[in-house]
């Protein structure tokens, strides 16, 4: 009975009983490993997130941000005057009942990386506070960076100036000086959300010689309305 009892073979390990402990302990090292896979994931995202937030905010600040369209009045040509002599007169003075046409050379520059629709220009044209001509451009674009010109042609109405009382001092100088008014009105749009509406004003004085018929001397403000 000895004998027998220390030659029986032990059981094969698959046989033995499984413990609960390695089960739970095996459980737990698989979930520690998918929370820091899940975790690693959720952190490169967010950091992609963020990086590409500051970028849109730079670029927003920087190569998208909507800046003002700039105007200038690059000239101004006498194409038509009528003078007449008078006496009492050493100079020539403009004809009664003709119109006098000047031809303004406008330009608009889109500083944007985006177009800049605008609306009917307006531009004005008075003599000591009283407006002697005006006309209006049509609406048009300008593209992304460019600068678009426009020729703005105005007929004055020579009776208004001859009638001023203060035509003779200007008469006795030999230069007839004269204020114009340009109004621009549109919209900047980028990226389909960003959306600007800019008024562009520009006064020029603009001097006139009345002998030669030249623009003499020409002076622009500008001014931008939000």
């Amino acid at each position: 009975m000895v004998g027998r009892d220390q030659v029986r073979p032990l059981a094969p390990a698959s046989d033995r009983p499984h413990s609960s402990d390695d089960d739970e302990t095996t459980l737990n090292v698989k979930k520690r490993f998918h929370q820091r896979r899940c975790f690693k994931y959720c952190a490169c995202v967010s950091t992609f997130l963020f990086l590409l937030a500051i970028i849109i905010i730079i670029l927003i600040f920087t190569v998208f941000k909507i800046k003002d369209p700039i105007i200038t009045m690059n000239g101004v040509t006498v194409e038509k005057l009528d003078l007449v002599n008078t006496s009492g007169n050493l100079l020539p003075i403009p004809k009664p009942g003709s119109n006098m046409t000047i031809k303004a050379d406008v330009s608009v520059k889109n500083p944007n990386y985006s177009s800049f629709r605008y609306s009917n220009t307006t531009t004005t044209i008075s003599y000591r506070d009283t407006v002697v001509g005006e006309a209006r451009g049509p609406p048009g674009k300008s593209k992304a960076r460019k600068t678009m010109r426009m020729n703005v042609t105005i007929d004055i109405i020579t009776d208004k100036i001859v009638s001023h009382p203060g035509l003779q001092d200007d008469i006795s100088s030999g230069l007839l000086t004269m204020n114009s008014y340009t109004s621009v009105g549109g919209r900047v749009k980028l990226l389909n959300m960003i959306k600007k509406y800019v008024v562009v004003k520009m006064n020029c004085s603009i001097t006139v010689n009345i002998t030669s018929q030249s623009i003499q001397d020409q002076k622009c403000t500008k001014k931008v309305k939000l």
